[in-house]
């Protein structure tokens, strides 16, 4: 980053112009400029220059570090790739070096459990902001030109993998092609499972992605799926018919209806409305139970009981930790994939620190942990000391 940034900043001048208050980025400022950047995600505060105010969002002590000039100046140049190279064929060129190495991070660093769920995390806008703005601050909003999906962990929360679809990437699978037809779910499902092959994973699906066909490929591949169906949304092709029609008189709760195709089991389970269920990973004779509040104890399939509890997980990972991802907002598409790989990458740290004995000696919560981070980044810590 540092080279790249310098890179860009000196061709950005033979060609704009000198910039007098301009001088080379040092690993040191990087580190800072990450680090303030960072910093927004404890925050909240969509504007970095907060920090910088003598407002609400102010902070004298990291202020301390760098001057707003000096940050802004930086900001103005950085980049991860400057320039694209004769390789270089998507529109993620300028950030796709930095998400492969973190992609071989994560596989290093981790091991996934057997069942993990595929789908779009928490990464829009605050629900608080959301909340009070106006129509006309929303219809100022620009929309995110990209999709992120994710593969990650049920029972940690780590986020395995990472895949990043262009809503304006061109040819035959871009995301404008094939846009809310089941052919770009499938395709992103195979991107996020490619290296799953052979491992007997269990994967959790939401409609968008459930499909026979899918799932067939994915068994014989070695990869075993449990996905919720829907009429409107999933690709109900090669389903029975009259297991996809709800019937005229409801039965009792708890009450469900299977099919079964070699090693795939169509499930219609009936809780105050009908839902269905694509398995090959449960058998459909094994019973569980939906534990409710008020109504108790209510009977499904294993499968029906493996998925809600497996999907509720996922659910409040992201309550937890979606309120941290980095909220500064960039104009530019790879600066905003890059802030929200960044935020990925810091929410996973925290998980493994969690699954170490470092955690039972200091005990940081999410946003002590964030601190610590930024405090380290910026030099306002001493470093020598462990997690």
């Amino acid at each position: 980053m540092v080279a790249q940034t310098n890179m860009y900043a000196r061709k950005f001048q033979e060609r704009f112009g000198s910039d007098g208050a301009w001088a080379e980025v040092t690993l040191a400022e990087m580190k800072a400029f990450l680090g303030y950047v960072i910093s927004t995600g404890a925050s909240r505060c969509e504007s970095v220059l907060g920090v910088w105010s003598s407002g609400f969002y102010g902070n004298r002590s990291l202020a301390c570090a760098m001057s707003q000039a000096r940050f802004e100046k930086i900001l103005k140049y950085f980049h991860v790739v400057a320039f694209r190279s004769s390789q270089a064929s998507h529109g993620l060129y300028k950030v796709q070096p930095f998400l492969d190495s973190l992609q071989r991070g994560f596989d290093a660093a981790f091991r996934p459990s057997q069942t993990q769920v595929l789908h779009e995390p928490l990464i829009d806008e605050d629900p608080v902001f959301i909340a009070t703005c106006t129509e006309r601050e929303l219809r100022k909003r620009k929309k995110r030109k990209f999709s992120l999906w994710v593969r990650q962990c049920s029972s940690t929360g780590f986020i395995i993998q990472i895949y990043v679809h262009l809503k304006e990437g061109g040819g035959p699978d871009g995301l404008d092609t094939l846009k809310n037809k089941p052919q770009l779910h499938g395709a992103v499902a195979r991107s996020l499972c490619r290296n799953a092959a052979g491992k007997n994973y269990i994967i959790f699906t939401g409609p968008s992605i459930t499909s026979l066909s899918l799932f067939e490929e994915f068994e014989k591949q070695g990869i075993y799926c449990c996905g919720l169906l829907s009429a409107r949304k999933s690709d109900c092709t090669g389903l029975p018919p009259s297991m996809l029609a709800n019937p005229a008189t409801a039965p009792a709760r708890g009450q469900s209806q299977i099919k079964v195709k070699g090693t795939m089991s169509l499930i219609c389970w009936y809780n105050k409305g009908h839902f269905r269920f694509l398995t090959n990973a449960y058998s459909p004779v094994q019973q569980g139970v939906i534990i409710k509040r008020r109504s108790g104890e209510i009977p499904c399939p294993l499968a029906v009981e493996a998925f809600a509890a497996h999907l509720s997980y996922i659910c409040r990972y992201d309550d937890k930790y979606s309120r941290y991802f980095i909220s500064h907002k960039p104009n530019k598409t790879w600066q905003q994939v890059f802030w929200f790989a960044v935020s990925i990458a810091i929410n996973n740290a925290y998980v493994l620190y969690k699954m170490s004995d470092a955690y039972h000696v200091s005990r940081y919560s999410r946003a002590q942990f964030g601190d610590r981070l930024v405090r380290e980044l910026l030099g306002l810590e001493d470093t020598s000391a462990t997690l």
